[in-house]
């Protein structure tokens, strides 16, 4: 288990590329890599725009896995480029849990060494949508 979390952080920091692409968008601060339940790994970079209208690296990933068909999370990791480990926003947490029944008990990586987890549940023990 421990090498899937590491072999997730290398092709997220394989992402990380911090870059100015206009005045007003700067990109790859922030990578993600996450694993499906199918096993297909689908990474994202942060677009940070002026106008707030930006896409984190979470919901970059999120977006390629759907335009390819996917649609369930295993496993995520977010990695900063000065290659810590963070835990996704609170949009990336709402958009995560709305796209699938089984994605409380998805895991994210917040510690590399050791290899620390926890679940989407975790981080939301009282979504809304718990009472629908």
């Amino acid at each position: 288990m421990e090498e899937i979390w590491r072999m997730l952080y290398r092709a997220a920091m394989e992402r990380i590329n911090p870059r100015q692409i206009s005045s007003f968008i700067e990109a790859g601060g922030v990578a993600a890599a996450l694993l499906t339940d199918k096993g297909n790994l689908y990474t994202g970079v942060c677009i940070d725009t002026a106008c707030s209208l930006g896409m984190c690296a979470e919901r970059n990933a999120i977006a390629n896995m759907i335009t390819c068909g996917e649609h369930t999370v295993h496993k995520l990791v977010c990695v900063r480029k000065d290659g810590s480990v963070g835990y996704p926003c609170g949009a990336c947490r709402e958009a995560l849990m709305q796209l699938d029944p089984e994605h409380p008990a998805m895991e994210i990586l917040t510690g590399l060494d050791p290899i620390q987890t926890v679940t989407l549940a975790q981080l939301l023990p009282h979504w809304w949508g718990y009472s629908r």
